[in-house]
C-alpha cells in the first residue's frame, strides 16, 4: 500500500480529486429534480472541508509519524489537495446560488452567522488557489509562505460555518471532522513550543 501511494501520478491523483465534483456536476446537469441544487449544496461543501482538513493535517501527521510515507505523500501534494478543496468550494458556492435563484435572497442571508463565514473562507480561498503555481511560488518567495497561512483562518471560518449551519446544536459533524485536525495542531503547538527541551551541559 504504502509503495502504491508513493507512485501515485499526479494525473491518477487529479483524477481521483475530481471524480466527485464530475458525478455531481453531471447530476446536477441531466437531474429533473427542481430541488437537486439545494441537494448538493451540502455533499459539495462538506468535501471540500474533508479536502481541506486533510491537507492541513499533512505536516503535523508527517512530524507525529517520522517515516511513514502515507504523511509525506500528503505533504507533497498539498497544493492538489488544496486546489481541488477550492473547487468544491466553488462547486459548493454555485450550487447555493443557483438553488436561491434570488439576489435578493442572497443578500438578505449575508447577516446569518453561518452564512458570512462561509462567503469569507471563500474570498480566502481565492488568492491561495490562484497562486498554487510553481510559478507564484518562484515568484513570491516568502510571502507565498505568508499567504498560504490564511488557509488557518480558512479553516477555522469553514468550521463555524458548518458548525452554525444547524444553529449549534447539530454541531457534532463538523466537530468529528475538525477534531482530528484540532488535536494535531495542538500536538504541533506543543512539539514546537512547549515539550521539555534537553538543558545544555
Amino acid at each position: 500500500m504504502q509503495r502504491f501511494v508513493a507512485a501515485t501520478s499526479p494525473y491518477l491523483t487529479w483524477a481521483l480529486l475530481a471524480s466527485l465534483g464530475i458525478m455531481m456536476t453531471f447530476t446536477a446537469l441531466t437531474s429533473d429534480d427542481p430541488r437537486i441544487f439545494h441537494q448538493l449544496v451540502h455533499p459539495s461543501g462538506e468535501t471540500s472541508a474533508r479536502l481541506l482538513i486533510v491537507l492541513m493535517m499533512a505536516t503535523p501527521l508527517a512530524m507525529l509519524l517520522k517515516g511513514w510515507r502515507g504523511p509525506q505523500w500528503l505533504k507533497r501534494n498539498r497544493r492538489y489537495l488544496g486546489v481541488a478543496s477550492f473547487g468544491y468550494a466553488l462547486l459548493h458556492t454555485v450550487f447555493y446560488l443557483l438553488d436561491k435563484a434570488s439576489l435578493t435572497t442572497v443578500v438578505d442571508e449575508l447577516p446569518r452567522l453561518y452564512i458570512w463565514t462561509g462567503w469569507i473562507a471563500f474570498i480566502i480561498f481565492v488568492p491561495l488557489a490562484l497562486t498554487s503555481m510553481d510559478y507564484f511560488v518562484r515568484k513570491m518567495g516568502k510571502w507565498w509562505k505568508w499567504l498560504q497561512r490564511w488557509t488557518y483562518a480558512a479553516a477555522v471560518l469553514t468550521l463555524v460555518h458548518w458548525a452554525a449551519l444547524h444553529e449549534w446544536s447539530g454541531a457534532a459533524p463538523a466537530l468529528v471532522h475538525f477534531g482530528p485536525l484540532i488535536a494535531l495542531e495542538a500536538y504541533r503547538v506543543w512539539y514546537w513550543y512547549l515539550r521539555p527541551r534537553p538543558v545544555a551541559a
